[in-house]
């Protein structure tokens, strides 16, 4: 019998309307998610939610997730190089907003994001991402929602 899929967040960078669908999704389904931040998170109660504090310092917490997932888990996070990580390990990533990474298309966005750091570092103001809308909420949880089932099923 093969391990049943998990979770694992981000969670430094993960919107807190995310978080809360997590928690849902979790109690819902019994899928266990584990969030990995640097910094002291504080997560409802659930024996199918876990936080791990990993040390500070540059992509330690990605590392440690990267370390962690396995074919068939779903990683949540707006890292791209983790993504493409956990893409290459045969996990599946979600980014907050609700887009799909995928084998397809992670490395297009890998040389957007190679592109815009460039241009950054050239002295162009690129902008932020925009604010987090109701329709990436609505999309997030639709793909949580279409993982988890597969997942549960």
């Amino acid at each position: 019998m093969k391990p049943q899929p998990r979770i694992w967040v981000d969670a430094d960078a993960c919107p807190v309307a995310m978080k809360e669908i997590l928690y849902r999704g979790a109690k819902r389904t019994h899928i266990s998610v584990t969030f990995v931040a640097n910094q002291p998170l504080s997560i409802p109660p659930s024996p199918y939610l876990q936080f791990v504090q990993v040390e500070r310092g540059f992509d330690v917490a990605d590392h440690w997730i990267c370390q962690q997932a396995s074919p068939g888990d779903l990683v949540i996070t707006g890292d791209i190089p983790l993504a493409a990580d956990v893409i290459a390990k045969g996990a599946t990533a979600l980014n907050p907003r609700g887009e799909l990474y995928t084998k397809e298309n992670i490395r297009a966005r890998l040389n957007m994001r190679d592109f815009m750091d460039t241009l950054r570092a050239s002295g162009v103001d690129t902008g932020g991402a925009p604010a987090l809308s109701q329709a990436d909420r609505q999309r997030f949880a639709n793909r949580l929602d279409t993982w988890l089932q597969r997942a549960a099923g």
